[in-house]
């Protein structure tokens, strides 16, 4: 195994009209550019992962494996694509795969397909079929042109090293992708199927979201002596913890409850009876967990998570940083979606004499085509 792959993230996205890149906006629960480090990770197929950037502080921060390397990028993405085949020169490989950022539906699969049809040509390009009629404009005369001869061309693009550092070495002009290189000098390539789903992100339109739920979530557990007390997934000090079949973390079981709510999967019992002895003193992160990835692998993404956590005290202020902390970590989930709220009760019934702690929570997500 000598392949390596090439992930060009240098562009400055004029056409998305964000703030910021879109290789770094959230797309179904991370940003963008994570599903393709993500996917070549998983796939093991890869000696090394190559990142081309012109934003090297914002990925640093993600402290990626070793096998990743960071490395600055070029003005025109022909310019990043060659400064990345220099890089690699030392290291004598003998393929490479070359991806734009803004492509992040594309699946192992397909790394493997064209990593296999490698085998035997210098290049392989992934395509698909356009569904519309295409027209060519040409000195103010449109000629209609046979769709089914018309490739669409994706990446990743796969190619024998030596070839495209040579191609890239020489060219002098902008180019869209390598394969043009390869068409431009009469080199022969293979094509194979690519993936209706690897469409490339350019307008904010190309994000399609088909649907926006919301759910409600509503918890409240007695409080006993010569107990731990977990709010959020982390021990808080208190004088007592939360009595229930499992460690009686409201704002997790709140969160649950929100969460089958908003994708209409019942309630929290029907996945942990309280019958049932295997779920005994269960952590409840061990119990969020199955819910969120359940929830990720479905395409949904959470927009706005909202919390009411009632009680006399503990102080929510003094946790609430902490909490959140807690809730981005277990929930994989951006602290700015989060918003936790502290709500006394004036001391009245058994949350105001810190018999009790009540959680309701309001979930809003979202679900990408």
């Amino acid at each position: 195994m000598n392949n390596y792959f090439v992930i060009l993230a240098a562009g400055k996205s004029k056409r998305f009209h964000n703030k910021i890149a879109k290789q770094f906006y959230h797309y179904k629960n991370k940003e963008i550019i994570d599903h393709s480090i993500k996917k070549s990770l998983n796939s093991k197929l890869f000696k090394k992962i190559i990142i081309v950037t012109n934003n090297l502080s914002h990925l640093k921060k993600k402290k990626l494996p070793k096998i990743i390397k960071i490395i600055k990028g070029g003005k025109e993405r022909s310019d990043s694509s060659l400064i990345a085949l220099k890089y690699l020169k030392k290291f004598k490989p003998t393929n490479v795969l070359i991806h734009d950022a803004a492509r992040p539906n594309f699946s192992v699969k397909l790394l493997k397909n064209l990593i296999n049809k490698l085998k035997k040509n210098i290049a392989v390009i992934p395509y698909i079929y356009s569904n519309d009629s295409i027209k060519y404009k040409s000195q103010n005369q449109l000629f209609n042109l046979n769709r089914d001869k018309a490739l669409l061309t994706q990446t990743p693009q796969a190619f024998k090293f030596k070839d495209l550092y040579t191609l890239s070495s020489k060219q002098t002009s902008k180019v869209n992708d390598e394969a043009t290189l390869f068409i431009e000098n009469d080199y022969k390539i293979a094509f194979i199927k690519g993936e209706l789903k690897n469409n490339k992100i350019t307008y904010p339109d190309d994000i399609r979201i088909s649907k926006v739920s919301f759910g409600i979530g509503f918890d409240i557990h007695r409080l006993v002596k010569n107990k731990k007390l977990y709010l959020g997934g982390t021990k808080i000090p208190f004088h007592s913890g939360l009595q229930g079949h499992s460690d009686g973390d409201v704002i997790l079981h709140a969160i649950i409850d929100a969460i089958l709510g908003a994708i209409q999967k019942k309630d929290i019992g029907t996945y942990f009876p309280s019958n049932k002895n295997k779920f005994k003193n269960i952590r409840s992160p061990k119990m969020l967990k199955p819910i969120i990835e359940n929830l990720y692998e479905n395409n949904f993404s959470i927009n706005n998570l909202d919390i009411n956590l009632i009680c006399q005290k503990p102080k929510v202020s003094t946790y609430r940083n902490r909490i959140i902390n807690s809730l981005s970590n277990l929930m994989n989930l951006d602290k700015n979606k989060i918003n936790l709220k502290g709500k006394t009760v004036e001391k009245l019934g058994l949350i105001g004499k810190e018999k009790a702690i009540a959680c309701e929570v309001l979930i809003s997500i979202k679900k990408y085509d």
